[in-house]
């Protein structure tokens, strides 16, 4: 070899720029997260102001929780019937008039005067989010190419969803303790409005090439299968899993979605494709995204039950306290996109779910002094991060490697998920306390209540970890089947 070869400089390649946003791109984004997000306040926002507006309205003790559940049987029952209907009379259009809905049932139900008055507008409020939210996550990710940029913009949408749920909890403490009850609704309405206005001009519209049919008998049953299971878990939660009205709901909804599976097999335009139901992504994808949003939100639940029955917080305290997991589930959605894009979705869901559940297992160890908040925010926080890690894989694997005319039905899916775990994980969570505790109600019960149905929900955690470690597929994010 030559000197001149052996000593000249090594050729160095040149760095690839960074892909940066567009300013009409955060504008954008700005948008749907911020409509996104108050999607996702509305589901926790009223938790702690139920009594008040029991109170003030004339709810029964044992008809109060209906509040919640109205607004939960909407929203998940029919999320994938609106994911198709976005892809028939276009996203942008149904977005638009979701808001638009979503801010007119809520003045509804800042003054509403009675309980029918109040329940229609949380089933409005329900129908709403079921159009938005699929119609807005298949804008976000028709808007960003898949790669780096959506990766982060999904990873700020888990963020905010996951947060705003912590968010609705203090939210509702702080406007029911200082103004009303009614402003929980009323909150809404502006940023709705803002919504609203800035969307026809901002938001690009999308839709697939092709105009599906809409599948009504596919829409029939999992609309129908969806309400029943919805309906028959928060029924087990209230009056247990043995009773005839539990059992028939669960029974005939899960027949429903089994008979689903059937109709879109055989339909000319399925509601949801088989070749998307089939994908390893998709699956494994909503597999993880549905332990992620069961497990979190019951544990919401569940410290709830703590810090007001056995450490006697306020129900403001309690949503104060919460704002430490808020943090923590930021900072997760932002560390989310990166880790998706360097490691893969499956290491960053499975270091996702190993934190949250090493995090939800130390509350095992909560007492019943007042010391122990130390813990409890400690822990919360970490959970927090772990699980957004978690919720951002999900996210990005359930709606990677599909082309746009298939982004409709995957989001509506990963939406269904998102919606089903929120509501699923209370009851079930709540049948495990009252298992353990009878008919004791005293803060030593309690506490053992919450500690059993904490480690349940810490295996859970672990389980679907270890799940995705060991599913077959390629573990890269941008991976088409997986």
């Amino acid at each position: 070899m030559s000197i001149s070869s052996s000593t000249a400089p090594a050729t160095t390649p040149p760095r690839t720029p960074p892909v940066r946003m567009t300013g009409r791109q955060k504008l954008v984004l700005a948008l749907l997260l911020g409509a996104q997000f108050m999607i996702a306040v509305d589901f926790s926002i009223l938790n702690v102001a139920l009594p008040a507006v029991g109170e003030g309205l004339g709810f029964s003790l044992a008809h109060l929780q209906w509040i919640a559940t109205s607004f939960a049987l909407a929203a998940a029952g029919f999320t994938l019937l609106f994911g198709r209907v976005a892809d028939l009379v276009g996203r942008k259009r149904l977005f638009t008039g979701g808001m638009a809905v979503l801010g007119l049932s809520s003045a509804l139900g800042g003054f509403a005067t009675s309980p029918e008055v109040l329940l229609t507008a949380r089933v409005l409020q329900g129908l709403a989010t079921a159009a938005v939210t699929p119609a807005g996550l298949a804008l976000l990710t028709t808007a960003f190419k898949e790669g780096p940029l959506r990766e982060r913009a999904l990873g700020l949408n888990g963020a905010l969803m996951s947060a705003g749920f912590t968010a609705g909890a203090i939210l509702g403490g702080l406007l029911t303790d200082l103004l009303s009850w009614r402003w929980a609704f009323f909150v809404n309405v502006p940023v709705a409005a803002l919504v609203v206005a800035l969307a026809p001009s901002l938001i690009t519209d999308s839709r697939p090439a092709g105009r599906p049919k809409l599948d009504l008998p596919g829409a029939a049953t999992v609309t129908g299968g969806l309400l029943l299971l919805v309906f028959g878990l928060t029924q087990a939660g209230e009056s247990g899993w043995t009773t005839p009205t539990t059992l028939t709901a669960l029974l005939v909804g899960a027949v429903l979605l089994v008979g689903f599976w059937f109709v879109e097999k055989r339909a000319a335009a399925p509601l949801v494709p088989v070749r998307v139901i089939r994908r390893r992504s998709v699956v494994r994808g909503n597999a993880t995204g549905l332990i992620a949003f069961v497990t979190e939100t019951s544990l919401v639940f569940l410290l709830t039950l703590y810090l007001q029955e056995v450490l006697g917080y306020s129900p403001l305290a309690t949503g104060l306290a919460f704002g430490v997991l808020g943090i923590g589930t930021v900072i997760g959605g932002m560390l989310g996109g990166h880790a998706v894009g360097r490691f893969g979705s499956r290491r960053t869901i499975v270091t996702g779910g190993i934190v949250q559940a090493a995090a939800t297992l130390s509350l095992v160890a909560l007492g019943t002094s007042g010391g122990w908040i130390a813990l409890l925010l400690a822990a919360t926080f970490v959970g927090g991060v772990g699980n957004m890690l978690m919720i951002v894989g999900f996210m990005v694997t359930a709606t990677s490697g599909l082309p746009d005319e298939d982004q409709g039905p995957a989001t509506g899916l990963a939406t269904m998920t998102q919606q089903v775990g929120i509501t699923l994980g209370i009851p079930v969570m709540s049948a495990i306390v009252t298992a353990r505790t009878g008919t004791d109600t005293g803060p030593d019960a309690v506490l053992s209540g919450v500690s059993t149905a904490v480690l349940v929900n810490s295996v859970l955690v672990l389980a679907g970890a270890l799940l995705a470690g060991v599913s077959s597929g390629r573990s890269g994010s941008r991976t088409p089947a997986g």
